[in-house]
């Protein structure tokens, strides 16, 4: 059995925000109680990852490590058609994930403790991102 669902998240601009919340739901309307949770972002720019979600320092320093690794208008990047956030953009989601498996137990996500899945906006303008929940069982 299969079940999808498709999530519209609104980002601010550059952030994480966290959306187990939303995927659990997800899983729960599935009615499917063990099998894999797959959660796909259909974007170039965005990203989905899994991460701390009890400390807010984590998501911050994680921000301050990739603004590093890839700072925005880097002058070795060619392609800069929608601004100097456009390449950064892509080279963020490229390095981190537009896809995440999760296994489903009883019912519900099989999260560690402190681990909560984020959609990762690598753009510093406001975005509407889909985000497709795939649930198998």
């Amino acid at each position: 059995m299969t079940e999808h669902e498709e999530l519209t998240i609104s980002t601010r601009g550059r952030q994480t925000i966290e959306i187990t919340h939303e995927v659990q739901q997800s899983v729960a309307r599935s009615k499917i109680r063990d099998g894999l949770c797959h959660v796909f972002v259909q974007h170039t720019s965005a990203s989905l990852i899994v991460c701390e979600n009890a400390d807010p320092d984590v998501q911050v320093d994680l921000e301050t490590l990739f603004s590093k690794l890839v700072p925005d208008g880097d002058p070795m990047f060619v392609h800069r058609a929608e601004g100097p956030d456009d390449m950064a953009a892509h080279a963020r989601s490229v390095l981190t994930h537009v896809g995440l498996t999760i296994p489903v137990m009883g019912g519900r996500l099989a999260l560690g403790t402190w681990q909560g899945i984020f959609l990762y906006e690598h753009r510093t303008h406001p975005h509407r991102r889909r985000v497709l929940v795939t649930v198998l069982g």
